[in-house]
């Protein structure tokens, strides 16, 4: 097992079961009888670079959050062992992901650029909550490679666009099963508070294992708002930073904006290192990468919108463009 194997495995461990500061002195939650649809949608065209849709282009998922409680005996007792009390939910998320690379318009991509690959996953988690922080576990099953329907999708939208086919997907990452687990922890710590103005900070620790990517990610969300307890920060698809679906209003009409940063170690990502059984397109991944997000949200009426711009350093050393950059939107309802 290499050091940087173990150090994956030990940051899962602790995303799992790092205590929380005053812990246990937090009074626990009172139930949320209500469960949180959130459909959102990741992509690069919005970006103030010139490179735009390109890398990863699109991320595309629709989640649910259960009401807290009423969870069946096993996960209630899965979730009691791996953190003690809390108001905790299950969740399941469907998601699709879209890479391509700089040169979109050859049919055989040059040699190190990132390959074309789609990604179509289910995952299945258990969160719980404290005042003070929210530990997530998930597990994730699905299918890499043409059968998850990356050319139609993507072509097919542009085409009901106007704009060009992207034609090099004859040449993408092959048909593999994929699975990927991930333990995260966010803190929310809160700092002064100004005439109405709150703020807080979201400290986060996140690791990931599976055949889609090895990596370790930790980092910081700072917000300034009202009704900031609702919730641990704006949802993302992984890797990234995300708050989680699941959000309890604490007033009638609660908004904040946000800004933070991340930094990862990676040890392997399908996209970039390529086909896991067999040898095809790949890039020469970096070992470690960061981003920057900022954005807001607001809730309102048992809904929450939120929106973030992420900007990312390099992935693989041949990249081009300087930091690539995507916009995410989601909605969420609470029923």
């Amino acid at each position: 097992m290499t050091l940087l194997r173990f150090l994956l495995l030990t940051g899962l461990g602790c995303a799992c079961a790092l205590p929380a500061p005053g812990a246990a002195r937090a009074a626990p939650l009172p139930a949320d009888p209500a469960g949180v649809w959130t459909l959102q949608d990741e992509n690069a065209s919005v970006s103030s670079n010139k490179v735009t849709d390109r890398y990863y282009t699109n991320g595309l998922r629709l989640g649910y959050a259960s009401p807290t409680g009423g969870l069946p005996a096993g996960l209630a007792e899965t979730a009691q062992k791996l953190w003690g009390d809390g108001a905790r939910r299950w969740t399941i998320d469907l998601t699709h992901q879209l890479h391509t690379p700089y040169d979109t318009k050859s049919t055989v991509a040059p040699r190190g650029d990132y390959p074309y690959s789609a990604i179509m996953m289910a995952t299945g988690g258990l969160t719980s909550d404290t005042a003070t922080h929210r530990s997530a576990l998930t597990v994730g099953i699905g299918m890499i490679g043409p059968s998850a329907g990356g050319q139609s999708m993507q072509n097919g939208f542009h085409d009901l666009i106007g704009q060009g086919r992207n034609r090099g997907w004859g040449r993408q990452i092959g048909n593999e099963p994929v699975v990927q687990i991930t333990s995260s922890r966010v803190y929310r710590v809160k700092l002064v508070t100004v005439g109405p103005l709150e703020t807080d900070l979201l400290p986060d620790l996140t690791a990931g294992v599976g055949t889609v990517r090895d990596y370790i990610e930790t980092g910081m969300t700072v917000r300034l708002g009202q009704g900031l307890d609702a919730d641990f920060g704006v949802a993302r698809l992984r890797p990234g930073l995300s708050g989680g679906d699941g959000f309890r209003p604490s007033r009638d009409v609660g908004w904040y904006v946000f800004a933070g940063v991340d930094g990862q170690a990676v040890l392997r990502d399908i996209t970039i290192d390529g086909d896991v059984f067999r040898n095809g397109p790949h890039a020469k991944r970096q070992v470690f990468m960061g981003e920057a997000q900022g954005g807001f949200g607001l809730l309102v009426l048992g809904a929450r919108v939120t929106y973030t711009h992420v900007v990312q350093t390099e992935q693989f050393k041949s990249q081009k463009g300087g930091l690539h950059q995507f916009g995410s939107l989601a909605v969420s309802v609470r029923f």
